[in-house]
């Protein structure tokens, strides 16, 4: 397909671009930048009618409903906003002892509004500040946080556009209704989306399909490994979701590998063109268009994660049975290390609690995988990335290596309503992912955080 065609066919919303399937009905994004600039005067208002009730803010989401909010709170350098994306106990036990939850407003985000972390979180914190006033809710209409929220008499329900899929929701209500909390100009950040935007109608010169173009170009010539330059925002965090959930499909995918080194057969280097702060929004777009290109070029569709599913419905069964998870080591690095073969990639799956020692910890382990392997080292906290990353994992190519990193998670911390606490179901969600990448014939390992 020539790329004057591809442009077209994509702003026109065919579904032939891609597999024929439902992709047509997930392309709100390319709307979004002027569809959300409607709205701004009302998330100003909003954030106008709070700024003097509230010292801190607290974002409950998962996956695409947090990683871009962390994006744009690392960017703009905002220190009195939190998000909170995992279930480790003593990780939320140290951000309610940071906060004053009397003078804290509590954003819960889902797009299905069923997501068992962003509910349990919720319920948690609602059981310590039951005032609705600190509450916001931004899920897509009709869910049930939608009728929670209401219930519950929050402040405000910012809808989501159920036209877009959670990864590509970056400049939508999931992320400029925090961006705005954040004191985010957000007219000036969708301002510069809609330039990308614009730019990407092009033929020539035009961003979103050079970079697409580069993406497919390289996964066709092996490739795959997509080395994503550091930036002081972390936006290599966001991009890696993007493409892992929307190409790690059919046995094909672009592997996220941010901040490694690009030389190697099987790696290619991105750039990110974010040079200032407000550039944030044009990157966001332009990343997404690229995806969707990337998507055409393997042949798949970029808009469905069929394999995320499967991980939330093992921790389900888990739990259900009432019995302790089973997390005890499995293997050892060594023994997995060993079976690299060249081509591959390690991951190393975190299922604790996120200090700067387990960050150390997991860097010494990630070194001395690039060392062992000579393959490219990724890693992501869990369980957010069973929301991100976890459908390249078991729905794409079987070239991973994966390294489970557990630890003891203290006292447990009780679900208001749930016969689970959070220790269990950290530990419920780390069980569950590692049977499933058995089952699907992975390699996988678990060790404890202290023998790494």
């Amino acid at each position: 397909m020539t790329s004057g065609a591809l442009v077209e066919r994509i702003w026109a919303r065919d579904p032939g671009v891609w597999t024929g399937s439902d992709e047509a009905h997930w392309l709100g994004w390319l709307d979004e930048p002027w569809r959300m600039h409607d709205d701004v005067d009302l998330l100003l208002q909003f954030t106008d009618a709070v700024a003097g009730r509230i010292d801190t803010v607290v974002l409950l989401g998962m996956g695409g409903s947090s990683l871009a909010p962390e994006v744009i709170k690392r960017t703009f350098r905002e220190e009195t906003f939190h998000v909170l994306d995992t279930t480790h106990p003593q990780a939320i036990r140290a951000l309610e002892a940071r906060i004053d939850v009397t003078r804290t407003l509590f954003i819960a985000a889902s797009k299905s509004g069923s997501t068992l972390e962003t509910r349990s979180h919720s319920d948690y914190f609602w059981e310590r500040a039951p005032n609705g006033e600190q509450w916001v809710a931004i899920t897509d209409p009709g869910s049930a946080l939608e009728q929670l929220a209401l219930e519950r008499g929050f402040a405000a329900i910012f809808p989501g556009e159920p036209t877009i899929g959670g990864r590509y929701s970056a400049l939508s209500a999931f992320g400029m209704v925090p961006a705005a909390l954040m004191g985010v100009d957000v007219a000036r950040l969708l301002q510069r989306a809609q330039e990308m935007a614009e730019a990407c109608r092009f033929v020539e010169g035009n961003p979103g399909l050079e970079l697409g173009r580069s993406l497919g170009d390289g996964w066709q010539a092996g490739r795959d490994k997509i080395c994503i330059a550091p930036s002081p925002g972390g936006f290599g965090l966001w991009a890696e979701q993007l493409l892992a959930e929307s190409t790690g499909k059919l046995g094909k995918g672009l592997i996220p590998a941010p901040g490694e080194a690009a030389d190697g057969p099987d790696r290619q280097a991105q750039e990110v063109r974010v040079s200032g702060e407000y550039e944030l929004g044009q990157e966001f777009f332009r990343w997404e268009f690229a995806t969707a290109v990337a998507g055409s070029m393997l042949g798949i569709n970029p808009f469905d994660q069929p394999d995320v599913q499967a991980a939330k419905d093992r921790t389900s069964q888990i739990l259900a049975t009432g019995d302790e998870p089973l997390v005890g080591p499995v293997g050892s690095p060594e023994e997995l290390f060993a079976q690299a073969n060249q081509g591959d990639y390690v991951c190393l799956q975190a299922f604790v609690n996120p200090t700067p020692q387990a960050e150390a910890k997991l860097a010494e382990l990630a070194e001395r995988a690039r060392r062992e392997t000579g393959c490219v080292v990724t890693q992501g906290y869990g369980p957010r990335y069973l929301h991100s990353t976890g459908q390249l994992h078991k729905g794409g190519p079987p070239t991973g290596l994966y390294l489970q990193v557990v630890d003891d998670t203290g006292d447990e911390l009780p679900i208001p309503g749930r016969p689970f606490g959070f220790g269990r179901l950290i530990r419920a969600q780390a069980a569950g992912d590692f049977t499933l990448l058995q089952e699907r014939g992975r390699r996988v390992a678990r060790i404890h955080l202290e023998e790494a």
